[in-house]
């Protein structure tokens, strides 16, 4: 039964997976060639920023929060207690993150000119807020979770070809983008609702605090994380100018559809890990052990393959305007390889594990790091200095993790455990 429900959910998180890679696959080579560098350039520049609400109103939910409902998906009252206090405190993170926006586009010059981009792409946030992920991954359900995100992709695909003919429609790609996530968010409530039963019940100052204090430190690793993920456009962004933004987020984008490749077995495996280290730490590890060498035998295949035909890939997704992206793609090529290990050492292992302070030191250290390197680099070298802080950023979170699971005895690579 738990290998059947393993299976379809993977079944379910792939197909999503190959949706997430095919669909931006047709929609990237279109976009680059139609918007320009610069046009693109600036859209992933306000991605980036509004990247920041997205993880503040995620506030590590999307582990903490899966992690309780898994364990208590037998029982409604507490599915539901649960569901109903994540779901406020993410509305109540949703008006902050306005709030703060507001404040700082009408406070710079560089926001202020182009300020409608920037409440347009605030649209993903909202629907990110509405649509309970976290929920679906905690009651090994993901199938909802395909479906929506597949039909609301598709929709985004055939209308980017239907209302974007030049550089001037650049700003229908987040106002399409927005109205795709907020409509799956709506539709997806709707199914928790009625199909899970769920009820809403306003919850007490004591449960909004408990499960705050129970994201805490996944929501600050998530915040460090974003020092060396979104952050790294962003510094980009405010050094040198749309332009090579435009260069460096579209090699960027190709590495995160070959990493996204991964995910499923990442989204699929946590719920499980959590409930099997639950009941016995031994068969957890043993388990994370089998899917250590899957991961890094499949994420290494796919990096070696993205840095020897770098030149093509660049060449055929992108176009003749974006040569200066094939250097920042290999660079960036073992990422795939890195960000792999790392998640099964840091989050299916450490989290599940309970070591969060550990995990959270390890990426709050490595995120310092990258941040001294890009200010270092990227004024001196631009893009090839983002990508280059980026790639030493994930060597060091991935060798950290290694190290710190060996000092505990926990042999990942090994045997047996000690």
């Amino acid at each position: 039964m738990k290998h059947s429900r393993l299976l379809e959910n993977f079944i379910s998180l792939s197909t999503l997976q190959v949706a997430n890679y095919i669909l931006p696959l047709i929609t990237l080579p279109y976009l680059v060639r139609v918007l320009g560098p610069e046009k693109f350039g600036l859209i992933a520049f306000a991605q980036a920023f509004i990247g920041y609400f997205n993880i503040l109103t995620d506030y590590g939910f999307n582990l903490s929060a899966t992690r309780d409902i898994s364990i208590n998906r037998k029982d409604n009252d507490k599915v539901s207690e649960i569901f109903s206090s994540v779901i406020v405190i993410k509305f109540g993170l949703l008006i902050l993150s306005l709030f703060i926006m507001t404040l700082i586009i009408f406070s710079f010059d560089k926001f202020r000119s182009e300020w409608p981009i920037y409440y347009l792409t605030f649209g993903v946030v909202i629907g990110q807020v509405l649509f309970p992920v976290w929920f679906f991954q905690g009651m090994e359900k993901m199938k909802y979770i395909t479906f929506l995100n597949i039909l609301a992709r598709i929709i985004f695909t055939i209308s980017i070809f239907i209302f974007v003919k030049n550089a001037s429609d650049f700003l229908y790609v987040p106002i399409l983008s927005s109205l795709g996530s907020i409509v799956a968010g709506i539709v997806a409530l709707w199914i928790v609702f009625k199909d899970f039963r769920v009820k809403f019940r306003m919850p007490d100052f004591e449960r909004v605090k408990f499960h705050l204090k129970e994201g805490w430190y996944i929501f600050i690793s998530t915040v460090a994380i974003s020092l060396y993920t979104t952050s790294n456009t962003f510094i980009l962004g405010l050094f040198t100018n749309n332009i090579i933004v435009g260069y460096y987020s579209a090699a960027e984008k190709i590495i995160r559809a070959a990493q996204g490749l991964l995910s499923p077995v990442s989204q699929t495996i946590f719920p499980h890990v959590s409930k099997l280290i639950n009941e016995s730490k031994d068969a957890g590890i043993k388990f994370i052990r089998r899917i250590t060498y899957l991961i890094g035998g499949l994420s290494f295949i796919i990096s070696l393959v993205i840095f020897i035909l770098a030149n093509l890939i660049v060449e055929i997704i992108l176009g003749s305007q974006y040569t200066e992206s094939i250097i920042i793609l290999r660079i960036l090529a073992f990422l795939p390889f890195l960000v792999g290990l790392s998640n099964v050492f840091g989050v299916q292992t450490m989290l599940t594990l309970n070591y969060k302070k550990a995990f959270t030191n390890i990426i709050v250290f490595a995120s310092g790091v990258n941040i001294f390197l890009a200010i270092i680099l990227v004024p001196i070298y631009n893009d090839i200095g983002t990508s280059i802080s980026v790639l030493i950023t994930e060597m060091i979170i991935t060798i950290s993790m290694f190290l710190f699971l060996e000092s505990k005895g926990i042999k990942i690579l090994g045997v047996k455990n000690v």
